[in-house]
């Protein structure tokens, strides 16, 4: 397979076959954001010749030896079918209409039994395509896709240099509700810098709550040295939340939240593990949340985040 760089994936994506067809972030100026330094470029689209040789190899897998042999040690006949594709790279969903449905008609011709197709995108990706061409990509496969939208505060997405305000989310998501691809949210609790993080909760659930996500995975900002926004700590620009802080954000996020979704934790930034369905689970996370903020030391959870060497 053909993989350039760290490949990043969300972790309810780890039973999915991850194809590459792109590698990079064509916005790549989130002032917090490293996950794609180590690549020597800002972005590329993979040639279509690597993308049919992996899928010809995932074919391939389930005639593989080791991959018959695991499966039996299982307890199962044979390797199970591919039945999802997640596309890597950080928005594989800018790409053109058309390169999107090639995409797709290679993967349905070399893996006939995949049932969705799903990506990493900007809300911004979304605005590229047409709303007729958003129901084709739908019944080509394309659903459950995941969006960085990071928060709902205008002032913190300016300064993080997003580049969109928190209508666009609103607007976008409103155009995949009506094309029929569900979409998952990433929330980035700590985003809007020190005293502001309830402020920055409050105004984040009042765009979510006209919009419909299956799920909001929710990661806590941890600010790595070659990013630009610890530059702008230096220069007395910005101040981190605390560790308490977050977990305060976090609880006011749930607490607010009106729609049926999901809400999950389950990165490696994350310091406590919450899971659950709102609005059915609102009172125990948000009273777990509450006893955590009451019994934590701000010098033990800070201990983690230093120490925390990669996401």
């Amino acid at each position: 397979m053909h993989y350039t760089g760290t490949i990043w994936r969300p972790p309810y994506e780890a039973f999915s076959l991850l194809l590459e067809v792109t590698a990079g972030c064509t916005h790549h100026k989130c002032k917090f954001c490293t996950l794609y330094h180590d690549l020597p470029f800002r972005f590329r689209m993979s040639p279509m010749e690597d993308v049919e040789s992996d899928l010809l190899e995932a074919q391939l897998w389930s005639t593989d030896p080791i991959a018959m042999l695991s499966a039996r040690l299982q307890g199962r006949p044979r390797p199970d079918h591919v039945r999802r594709v997640f596309l890597v790279g950080a928005n594989p969903f800018v790409l053109k209409f058309q390169r999107l449905k090639t995409i797709a008609d290679r993967i349905h011709q070399y893996l006939p039994a995949v049932e969705s197709i799903g990506c990493f995108a900007r809300i911004t990706d979304v605005a590229l395509k047409s709303d007729r061409e958003l129901e084709a990509l739908h019944l080509l496969g394309y659903d459950r896709i995941t969006i960085g939208v990071e928060t709902g505060d205008d002032a913190a997405l300016a300064f993080m240099n997003k580049g969109y305000p928190a209508q666009t989310i609103i607007d976008q998501a409103e155009r995949l509700d009506a094309a029929k691809i569900a979409y998952h949210f990433f929330y980035l609790a700590g985003i809007s810098g020190a005293g502001r993080g309830v402020e920055g909760a409050r105004k984040s659930a009042e765009v979510f709550n006209r919009t419909h996500p299956q799920t909001i995975g929710s990661s806590m900002l941890t600010v790595f040295p070659e990013s630009e926004l610890y530059q702008e700590i230096q220069r007395g620009n910005w101040r981190e939340e605390s560790e308490i802080e977050k977990l305060e954000e976090l609880k006011t996020l749930i607490e607010h939240l009106t729609i049926e979704t999901k809400i999950v934790t389950d990165g490696a930034s994350n310091l406590v593990q919450v899971r659950g369905n709102l609005p059915a689970d609102k009172e125990k996370l948000t009273g777990h949340l509450k006893h955590l903020i009451e019994t934590a030391d701000e010098a033990d959870l800070r201990e983690y985040r230093v120490h925390l060497r990669h996401l």
